[in-house]
């Protein structure tokens, strides 16, 4: 395992990954994202975001079906794991303390 650190990106990728549940593959996390987060991204960095993803932990693949839509290919799909569920618990916490010490935004609606 890697670094545990978790970048702003990666953790939208996780985000969206975890929103998915069972139908996580990079072309629908990349759209979840387009659309969620209102951000174009490049499917080459969602690739490499959900690879090291799963190299630091937080994310397990398994390989799907061929099909004949994708001329055979399988579909690697991606799922959070329990350590993935924690680093996202930890930094919505993180971010929600940053949040409320701010004056002008914690006394504002």
């Amino acid at each position: 395992m890697r670094g545990t650190h978790l970048g702003e990106f990666e953790e939208l990728v996780l985000l969206a990954v975890a929103a998915l549940n069972d139908n996580a593959y990079a072309v629908v996390v990349k759209s979840e994202i387009e659309e969620k987060a209102d951000r174009k991204v490049n499917i080459s960095a969602i690739h490499t975001a959900l690879y090291r993803l799963e190299e630091k932990g937080f994310l397990e693949s398994s390989v799907g079906g061929a099909t004949k839509t994708r001329g055979g290919k399988s579909k690697r799909f991606f799922k959070v794991t329990a350590y993935g569920f924690k680093s996202l618990r930890e930094a919505q916490s993180l971010r929600q303390s940053f949040w409320s010490v701010i004056p002008q935004l914690s006394t504002q609606e």
